[in-house]
């Protein structure tokens, strides 16, 4: 259906700037997550969101929160607009601990299903979180949502709307459009107009045509966005059961990546030499997880070839 709908875009009309506020595509998200079209803000990837909601909605005097093992822009964008952080430990099992958000802040950030790790955490417990901070802004930032991690959207739907939550997604990881760069964000009608403020302050930069096409047909698949989500939950679970029989240590994933140890070998060692056989996988070389290694679910194939070498090495 994208391709097809990006296809039909293919006219003399592409010498025409793009709708610059995306109503189309605003609606069909709104349809699609039972919200309000003033609930929905659009960007060139979630990236780009999280940007603008750094510089407009994270910058106080207090320091804004998230995990200290998490998505590596949240600090970048932090000394880019010049806005204090404080990391919050993950738990023994890297878990995010909400309790330990339980201070004075200037915001609350993090993904879930947490990355590189993978966890995640029951929107209950995330309700909990919005109720004892109504005046921090609370960002769900969704990425990998749709491999088995129960959504917050819910929470935004009706009249019962909180006024400081925001939840982004992203057509690049489940909908696999990395390529059209389209991400966007959910919340209450106030924050939405004050990103949109802030955005068209200073980035008159749209969705173009093709992107808003074919993201229009990807939110409207929901179809075929399920059958692929199923496809991976279920190589997923193979892969861990794999790793598990050559001894590896595998924290529990609801993600589309596997975040995994070898008691007898480094991750630097793995590492270096999965590249050297052509088999690229993530490493961090930080506190507490420099002997992890972060695995993206691949193909059938992908994944034996990963599984056969690994055997090889351990």
């Amino acid at each position: 259906m994208v391709l097809a709908a990006i296809a039909e875009q293919n006219t003399p009309d592409l010498r025409l700037y793009p709708d610059p506020h995306g109503c189309e595509l605003k609606q069909i998200i709104a349809e699609q997550f039972g919200l309000a079209t003033e609930q929905i803000f659009l960007g060139n990837g979630s990236d780009e969101v999280l940007a603008h909601v750094f510089l407009g909605l994270l910058k106080h005097e207090q320091a804004v929160l998230f995990p200290d093992i998490t998505y590596s822009f949240y600090p970048v964008y932090c000394k880019l607009f010049g806005i204090q952080a404080q990391t919050i430990p993950l738990g023994s099992n890297f878990e995010i601990c909400l309790e330990d958000y339980a201070k004075p802040n200037g915001g609350i950030i993090f993904p879930n299903p947490n990355a590189p790790t993978g966890r995640a955490l029951a929107s209950k417990a995330i309700a909990g979180l919005i109720q004892t901070n109504p005046n921090s802004v609370i960002v769900i930032d969704e990425a990998y949502v749709d491999y088995g991690t129960e959504s917050c959207v819910p929470l935004l739907q009706g009249a019962g709307c909180p006024e400081n939550v925001l939840v982004i997604q992203t057509l690049s990881k489940s909908r696999a459009l990395a390529g059209l760069r389209v991400g966007f964000a959910m919340g209450h009608p106030r924050l939405i107009e004050a990103l949109e403020r802030v955005k068209n302050s200073f980035n008159s930069y749209p969705l173009g045509r093709l992107a808003q096409a074919g993201a229009r047909a990807a939110i409207a698949d929901q179809q075929y966005l399920e059958a692929m989500s199923a496809k991976v939950i279920a190589t997923r679970q193979e892969l861990i059961a794999a790793l598990d029989r050559l001894g590896f240590n595998t924290i529990p994933s609801t993600a589309n990546f596997v975040f995994t140890r070898h008691p007898k070998h480094t991750g630097l060692e793995l590492y270096q030499t999965l590249r050297a056989r052509g088999i690229v996988v993530r490493h961090f070389n930080l506190p507490r997880i420099a002997d992890f290694l972060r695995i993206t679910i691949g193909t059938d194939e992908q994944n034996a070839e990963l599984i056969q070498v690994l055997q090889e090495i351990v």
